[in-house]
């Protein structure tokens, strides 16, 4: 199977089009005559402000392989879209594909990504629910007609903002429940929801503010405080556009991740031959190391192009020097889709996710104009009741009910800031008596050298929800993230560690190395000995093992 490059995740996140190969392939299965009549009928269900837009049978298409390539399959499902419009101004888009055969009982929610818009969004995480034969769900957030990476049209819309921070995924869960009952005549056994990025959001202000919906949640890369996320995009996108000389170029971005792995690699945060850093958390890293000593080139940073890096390094910084948020890590400074070439690339002329701040200030607001101490009090006070639930709420109603959570983050994430997950990781723990109470309900897993959701130079396959499907099989807990969730759930099997995996670049599907992650604040430790391409010559270790 052919691995996905980093536009290829991207797309992922983004879109939610790609489909992996490998899932759903089942020879076709005619379906009987009352199953598509049932379906069809679910045209008619009458439901609290819903209207259903469309219900019909998909057929069943075997996987096939072609002079063009494999073409993946699907098992038989029923398509229903529907509508909920419960107050004015709020119209939130709901997708549920139903198997038509063998439905586990489980009901699986998914999320979206960036400001959503777009039913598609969903459509990776649902793919790998039904090849699971699980009924599932997704959603635009309410937020039509905008787009992941566009959200002019929510300027003025405060009702779609709040559907997008906070309602709409409820709103597909109760909708998404009661089509299934209706159409298998039954109940969901169990309920699972997976997403990441704004879909890690929508996720965590599940288990915050409707712990009953889900009995696990899967999360990765979870936008925490929404204003300030976006707000750190802004000060790197400024930083580079300060000066005509400013902006860092592939080239130099190269330049620096190179000299930011040796680094950490001599201070013993790393490991000789690896393309990324194990532990970039406790690493310290200066760009200045590289500012030029005579006449610019490419094997050397000008004084500004210094003052970009450690702008983004820092994260957006008040007028007292203090941090506001949290900075990049050294090891992100990729020039792939969202590495740092991304945060300093203009979208129809505004800086990437800008739209937030027109919701504050107006169509014609002008980035350039911009400061941080003077105007982010005014982002908040408009925003932050609106869009930031998940930096507050606690998850002990959640915990009091049985349900699980699992939270993944890439530590060469440069869209949304690693260290928001430990702090809220933390600050729970602390609520629920300490980390070792919160271990036994929600782990963290810090995934070294992957960027936003997967890609990166570090291994990344693990999360079949992505379309990015591990080998062994997606049924092995021990290798892809969301069957260590259901292993936790169903079965009480805390997940010690999830092995992750870089495929080579070529198409053969071969396996270039594996990694432990390990459950915060433990970390994948080398043995000594053996390959360090090998899961096996590494152990989890942390504080508790003193």
């Amino acid at each position: 199977m052919k691995r996905k490059n980093s536009l290829a995740v991207a797309a992922v996140l983004i879109m939610g089009w790609m489909i992996p190969s490998d899932a759903l392939a089942l020879a076709p299965t005619p379906a009987p005559d009352a199953v598509a009549a049932r379906c069809n009928g679910l045209a008619g269900l009458r439901l609290p402000d819903t209207s259903i837009v469309s219900a019909a049978l998909v057929p069943a298409k075997a996987a096939e392989t072609t002079i063009a390539g494999e073409t993946p399959g699907y098992r038989s499902f029923c398509r229903v879209v529907a509508r909920v419009r419960s107050a004015p101004d709020s119209d939130i888009g709901v997708e549920i594909w139903l198997p038509a055969q063998d439905w586990t009982g489980v009901f699986h929610g998914n999320g979206n990504g960036g400001f959503a818009g777009v039913l598609a969004g969903g459509y990776s995480g649902m793919v790998d629910g039904l090849r699971r034969g699980f009924a599932t769900a997704t959603t635009d957030a309410g937020t039509a007609p905008a787009s992941p990476l566009e959200g002019d049209a929510l300027i003025g819309h405060p009702r779609k903002w709040r559907d997008w921070g906070r309602l709409s995924t409820h709103v597909m869960t109760v909708t998404g429940k009661a089509i299934t009952r209706a159409f298998y005549g039954r109940d969901a056994r169990r309920s699972y929801y997976t997403g990441c990025s704004t879909g890690g959001q929508q996720g965590l202000i599940e288990s915050l503010y409707y712990p009953a919906d889900y009995d696990g949640i899967l999360v990765g890369a979870p936008v925490i405080n929404r204003t300030w996320g976006h707000a750190a995009v802004l000060w790197d996108y400024a930083a580079a556009h300060r000066t005509p000389g400013s902006l860092l170029s592939d080239a130099k971005l190269k330049l620096l991740n190179k000299a930011a792995i040796a680094t950490c690699w001599r201070q013993g945060y790393g490991l000789a031959g690896d393309r990324f850093i194990s532990d970039p958390l406790s690493c310290s890293f200066d760009p200045a190391v590289l500012q030029c000593k005579g006449a610019a080139s490419d094997a050397c940073l000008s004084e500004n192009e210094v003052a970009t890096a450690r702008a983004i390094y820092s994260g957006p910084t008040g007028r007292d020097g203090k941090a506001s948020y949290f900075g990049w890590l050294p090891g992100s400074e990729m020039p792939d889709t969202f590495g740092w070439s991304f945060l300093q690339t203009p979208i129809n002329g505004q800086p990437p996710f800008g739209a937030l701040f027109k919701w504050v200030f107006g169509a014609d607001w002008d980035w350039k104009g911009f400061d941080f101490d003077r105007d982010m009090p005014a982002v908040d006070a408009r925003l932050a009741p609106i869009v930031n639930d998940a930096t507050r709420g606690s998850l002990d109603a959640f915990v009091a009910r049985g349900g699980k959570l699992i939270i993944y983050h890439g530590l060469a994430d440069t869209l949304v800031a690693p260290g928001q997950s430990i702090a809220f990781y933390e600050r729970q723990a602390a609520q629920l008596g300490g980390g070792r109470n919160l271990a036994d309900s929600a782990r963290l897993f810090l995934a070294p050298g992957m960027m936003h959701c997967g890609g990166g130079t570090g291994p990344d396959a693990f999360n079949a929800t992505l379309g990015i499907p591990p080998r062994p099989p997606a049924d092995d807990a021990k290798h892809d993230i969301f069957s260590a969730l259901i292993a936790w759930t169903d079965r009480g099997e805390a997940p010690d560690h999830v092995i992750a995996t870089k495929f080579s670049s070529e198409d053969t599907g071969e396996i270039a190395m594996q990694r432990p992650l390990c459950p915060y604040p433990r970390k994948a430790v080398y043995r000594g000995s053996g390959s360090t391409r090998s899961a096996s010559n590494f152990t989890c270790t942390g504080p508790d093992d003193r």
